[in-house]
C-alpha cells in the first residue's frame, strides 16, 4: 500500500481516534502491531493517515483495544479502505489544502453548524460576493486563483440541497451583515440570497444583534461538523495562517458549550429574518 504523502483531515481524524482508542486500553504501538500481525511501523503510518485499513482489520484492532462502543466501531468502519474521490479533489494542488478539508468534512457530516462574525457563512455566499472577498486579498491573488476559490465555494452549497437533508444551524451577526462587501449591489444581492436560503426547511439562520451582550468566541469563525457518531465530530476555526481543526473529547464539549451560548443570545429565525428584511429596506 502506497504512503499518502498528504493526508486529508478525515484521514487524519480516522488516525486521531484510533490513537485515542489505543492510548485508552494503555498499549504501545509496536504491541498493538504485533498483536494485529503487522509491521511494526503500520500502527503509527494508520495513526497519521499515511496509511489506511481494512474494515476487518478495523474492527480486529478496536477488539484488541477492548472498544466497547459498537456504534464507534461501525462509524470508524465506514471511513475505511479506499477514499473515494470527492468532487473538491478536482481543485486539489490548486487552491490551498485547506478549502478542500473544510469541503471533504461539509460532505460527510450528520450536521453541520456555523458561527460566523465577520462574514456571510462561506455556503450561502453569492458568486459576486465570494469574488469581492477573495479581491480583498493582500498581497492580491492571481486572477485563476481567485476565480478556482469561487468555483469551489459555490460547488460546497452542494451540502444544503442533497437528500437526504444535512440539518444546518448558522449563527451569525448583525455586523456580517452590514458590511457592503463589493458595493451596494452586490450587498443587496446576497442578503436576498441569504433570505431565500432561510427558507430551507433543513436550515435555521440565527441572527445576533448588535443589541446582544457579549458571548464566547465574538470575532471567531467556527464550523462544527457532526459525525455519525458523537466521537468523530470535528471543529475547524479560521485563524490567520490558515484552518485549525480540534477533535479531542474535551475540546469538541467546550465548542459544543461555547455554540449553545451563543444561540442563546441570537434571534429566533422569524426575527432574524425580519432584521435582514431591514437591513435590506435601508441599504
Amino acid at each position: 500500500m502506497a504512503p499518502r504523502h498528504h493526508p486529508t483531515i478525515r484521514q487524519r481524524r480516522f488516525g486521531a481516534e484510533l490513537r485515542r482508542l489505543r492510548d485508552g486500553a494503555g498499549m504501545s504501538a509496536p504491541t498493538a502491531a504485533e498483536r494485529l500481525g503487522v509491521d511494526r511501523t503500520m500502527i503509527s503510518n494508520i495513526e497519521s493517515g499515511r496509511f489506511g485499513i481494512s474494515e476487518e482489520r478495523l474492527r480486529r484492532l478496536t477488539s484488541i483495544y477492548e472498544c466497547g462502543d459498537p456504534e464507534l466501531v461501525d462509524a470508524l468502519a465506514a471511513m475505511t479502505g479506499g477514499r473515494a474521490r470527492g468532487w473538491w479533489d478536482e481543485y486539489r494542488g490548486k487552491i490551498p489544502p485547506d478549502f478542500l478539508d473544510v469541503a471533504e468534512l461539509e460532505h460527510h457530516a450528520t450536521a453541520l453548524r456555523t458561527l460566523q462574525t465577520a462574514h456571510v457563512p462561506g455556503l450561502f455566499q453569492t458568486e459576486e460576493h465570494a469574488r469581492a472577498l477573495f479581491d480583498l486579498f493582500v498581497p492580491a491573488l492571481p486572477r485563476i486563483e481567485v476565480e478556482l476559490r469561487v468555483a469551489q465555494r459555490m460547488a460546497r452549497h452542494s451540502v444544503i440541497e442533497r437528500a437526504p437533508a444535512v440539518p444546518y444551524v448558522g449563527l451569525v451577526h448583525e455586523a456580517a451583515l452590514r458590511m457592503r462587501t463589493g458595493g451596494r449591489h452586490v450587498a443587496l444581492a446576497q442578503l436576498r440570497y441569504l433570505l431565500e436560503e432561510s427558507e430551507r426547511p433543513n436550515v435555521r439562520l440565527l441572527v445576533i444583534p448588535f443589541a446582544a451582550e457579549g458571548f464566547p468566541m465574538a470575532g471567531d469563525t467556527v464550523l462544527y461538523a457532526s459525525a455519525a457518531n458523537t466521537h468523530l465530530d470535528t471543529v475547524e476555526v479560521d485563524s490567520p495562517i490558515g484552518a485549525v481543526f480540534f477533535d479531542s473529547p474535551t475540546q469538541l464539549a467546550n465548542f459544543r458549550r461555547r455554540l449553545d451560548l451563543a444561540e442563546g443570545v441570537a434571534l429566533n429565525p422569524k426575527r432574524s429574518r425580519d432584521l435582514i428584511r431591514t437591513i435590506v429596506e435601508n441599504l
